[in-house]
């Protein structure tokens, strides 16, 4: 019997290439038994099969389409032959973007930390800060796996190479749920100041690790408001390289992005889990919706502890 750490280094893969295919349900039956060697726990609620190998990853998600099918996802050297095993007849689709664009023209240092946090537009859930490591020899790495600006990704991408990103880098993460933000909100902070002092805690876990990185920060707040928001705390964390859309600009801010995405979905995928239904991302009409139902269902209470109470849409139900 494989022991549980050589079973969590599995997902530790260097995916070159990504394939998509939509199956049916019965070939996607077929597809896990045919890999059923290679399968692992698998590492989202949204996935119904993973399975991974020296030169393949397959991924088959629970969700189906508007047609009855599946998703199917192969990655890894073999991808391609992989897929075209079970889709003949079918166009394949590279899943995109599996690589920047254009290289960072800014002059960065390495080793570097970067720190960015995602959750902060979304009603429902939870806010989460990541800081991540990066050193120069990981790029060639981060850019075999498309790593760039989580928003430029797809959600499916992420949660595919989130659980590897994860256990290959050194990271620090910070999950604020909607109970304890809703209690810090009441108390008279701004949601800034909250994400100051979450990327501080983040940045001071993996400085005080690797003293000699460069730090840098997507900038979310001026640096003298953002050293403002920090004037209470008892250690905080300076000399940050503060940079508007930073996390398409340097591999740190771009990796803490991914990873802080992949928990944030996750995070999603419980509470959906728990409530029986799917939440919806964001805070715009269909959020609304859904929130109009929830509160005939459930009442007011029940949003205490999955959604943000100052924001718009919460006022909108009162």
């Amino acid at each position: 019997m494989q022991s549980s750490q050589t079973k969590e280094m599995k997902y530790h893969f260097l995916m070159q290439e990504s394939v998509s295919i939509s199956v049916t349900q019965r070939e996607a039956d077929y597809i896990a038994a045919f890999y059923s060697n290679l399968s692992l726990p698998c590492p989202t609620p949204h996935i119904l099969f993973f399975a991974s190998g020296p030169s393949l990853t397959v991924t088959i998600y629970k969700k189906i389409d508007k047609d009855g099918k599946i998703r199917v996802v192969f990655q890894g050297k073999d991808a391609e032959s992989q897929a075209a095993i079970f889709s003949k007849d079918q166009p394949r689709q590279p899943m995109i973007p599996l690589r920047p664009k254009r290289k960072n023209h800014l002059i960065q240092s390495f080793p570097q930390i970067g720190s960015d946090e995602v959750g902060t537009g979304d009603f429902f859930g939870p806010i989460v800060v990541c800081a991540a490591f990066v050193s120069e020899a990981d790029l060639d790495k981060l850019n075999s796996l498309g790593v760039t600006d989580s928003k430029k990704m797809s959600d499916d991408v992420i949660l595919s190479i989130g659980p590897g990103l994860s256990l290959s880098f050194p990271h620090s993460l910070l999950v604020l749920r909607n109970a304890k933000y809703n209690d810090v909100i009441s108390s008279g902070l701004n949601m800034n100041s909250v994400k100051a002092k979450m990327h501080n805690q983040c940045l001071l876990n993996l400085a005080r690790r690797f003293p000699e990185a460069k730090l840098y920060q997507d900038q979310f707040a001026a640096p003298d408001l953002y050293f403002h928001y920090l004037s209470s705390e008892p250690e905080v964390v300076r000399n940050i390289h503060f940079e508007t859309k930073g996390e398409s600009k340097f591999p740190s801010v771009a990796l803490a992005s991914v990873i802080a995405r992949y928990a944030f979905l996750s995070e999603m995928a419980k509470m959906s889990e728990t409530l029986g239904r799917e939440i919806p991302l964001g805070a715009g009409p269909i959020v609304d919706r859904f929130a109009t139902r929830l509160t005939h269902e459930k009442g007011l209470e029940i949003f205490r502890s999955i959604a943000k109470l100052n924001f718009a849409n919460y006022k909108r139900l009162l």
